[in-house]
């Protein structure tokens, strides 16, 4: 059977290693595991390493529905397509339009993150000192518009910057995670800590159900791993690359987060002061490194988190514009939102996510109140719970592709895999979500999480017309040769 035709205007010009550098770098290891564990360590103490390993199988978990989907289709739209090819055009519109949702939303975490540990960074070197209250939204509004420029050059270009920073990132962290871990075997850590597996067993008195809530901050760190879905008409060997760049990233995360997070909480302490300092440390390899280390460490790491910060940003930019493109290419045929630039990028697209993001910070900043750093946490809630709702669509589509229209020669044993996201998928939701929030922000996550996936399932509902015109588009969709779907 012929290869089937690639969707015109995206030029396939990218190796595995450049779609892996898009993955790496929406996941932003560097700056994940600086600043996300202390959100789950608020929720399950000293567990904190426990939650991140469940996460970590249900990533795994994730990703093989994934790499089964990219072995069947080749599209910038990602779960768009994935959802829509299998389970309707209307369902592919609410998974598209999702997670386009999650990344933008996630733009605004990592633009803020990068504001947040920049204006530090200059705080701390003496660059910038007795800074404004807005210096965070000035530095991730530079860090925004710079992720906007990247973004509309040609991807092989953005993505080895991507893959370029966070590496260098992750090496450093990496090293300072060796010498606390070296330290507390040697018996000289300061405090007196010490290596102890009691990071993997909750505390007597925490509700284990409870884990399922610190999980939601636990998969915050792995979301983005498979951003590389959405280069499958840029990848010289999509059926191939994708999915190794998906699954390759899935399995670097869940053993670094959980290594990393086991080696943090170790180094501050296991027992209720320890996980105190943790809960409340500004960046966690950062203070480490300068207790461990030296105070210069500290500014390195500082650093690092803020250029992490960046390139997850520009990944978000990215995966976002190649969303929208899609979507708008197959809705509205000849619209410049949905045509690609002079460098073979879908400029325009990018421009409106950029232009969305930054609406999305004002709104926060004049009408909440918000600071750089409650805009962070704010947005990764409420991208994270759209994520989810993303991920049970193309769980359940793949559940139809491989083991019920059998569209790909796969044991009937495997569908157990994709049960089993299914199943954590759903109560990870339902335990961010019941008891209902009423205190604070945190009640309006929800809100505007399930009311943006509900205002694109009215839409999709309300207006036959989009959904057949979806449906043309994925008629399209050819079958992939065999030997081209082997990993």
């Amino acid at each position: 059977m012929s290869a089937p035709v690639r969707e015109s205007g995206l030029r396939p010009s990218l190796s595995v290693w450049q779609a892996v550098g898009i993955s790496v770098a929406l996941m932003a290891p560097s700056m994940a595991a600086n600043i996300n564990p202390q959100g789950t360590a608020g929720l399950v103490g000293r567990a904190t390493p426990l939650a991140f390993l469940l996460a970590a199988l249900a990533v795994l978990l994730i990703a093989y529905v994934f790499v089964r989907l990219c072995q069947y289709y080749q599209h910038a739209g990602s779960v768009y397509v994935f959802a829509g090819a299998t389970l309707g055009p209307r369902a592919g519109m609410v998974a598209g339009l999702g997670l386009m949702g999650t990344y933008v939303f996630y733009g605004l975490v990592t633009a803020s993150a990068s504001g947040v540990f920049g204006s530090a960074f200059l705080d701390d070197v003496g660059v910038w000192n007795h800074q404004p209250a807005w210096a965070g939204f000035l530095i991730g509004g530079v860090a925004l518009v710079v992720a906007l420029l990247l973004a509309v050059v040609p991807a092989r270009r953005a993505t080895s910057v991507l893959l370029s920073v966070e590496g260098l990132t992750v090496l450093l962290i990496l090293a300072i995670a060796a010498v606390v871990l070296l330290r507390m075997l040697a018996g000289n850590a300061p405090g007196g800590a010490r290596v102890t597996f009691d990071v993997f067993k909750v505390a007597p008195g925490t509700d284990g159900s409870s884990l399922f809530l610190g999980i939601i901050f636990g998969l915050l760190s792995f979301a983005g791993f498979e951003a590389a879905a959405t280069l499958g008409e840029e990848a010289h060997h999509p059926r191939r690359d994708i999915p190794r760049a998906i699954l390759g990233t899935a399995i670097f995360g869940g053993i670094y987060f959980t290594v990393v997070t086991a080696i943090e909480m170790m180094a501050f302490g296991p027992d209720k002061a320890g996980v105190d300092r943790f809960v409340h440390s500004p960046a966690l390899m950062g203070d480490l490194g300068t207790s461990y280390v030296g105070a210069w460490v500290g500014d390195l790491i500082t650093l690092g988190a803020s250029i992490s910060a960046f390139a997850c940003c520009l990944a978000c930019v990215v995966g976002a514009s190649r969303l929208l493109f899609a979507f708008v290419r197959d809705l509205a045929p000849g619209h410049v939102v949905g045509a690609t630039g002079r460098n073979g990028t879908p400029a325009a697209a990018a421009g409106v996510i950029a232009v969305l993001i930054a609406l999305i910070a004002v709104v926060c900043a004049v009408f909440f109140g918000a600071e750089p750093f409650d805009t962070f946490l704010w947005s990764g809630t409420i991208g994270t719970l759209i994520l989810l709702v993303a991920y049970v669509l193309a769980t359940v589509g793949c559940i139809r592709l491989v083991f019920i229209d059998r569209k790909l020669d796969v044991p009937q044993w495997q569908v157990v895999i994709p049960a089993l996201a299914l199943l954590v998928l759903g109560y990870t939701i339902y335990r961010n979500v019941l008891p209902y929030p009423t205190d604070g922000p945190a009640r309006w996550f929800p809100v505007v999480a399930f009311g943006w996936l509900l205002l694109v399932t009215l839409v999709a509902v309300a207006f036959p017309g989009v959904a057949r015109r979806l449906t043309v588009s994925m008629a399209r969709l050819e079958v992939p040769a065999p030997a081209e779907r082997d990993l």
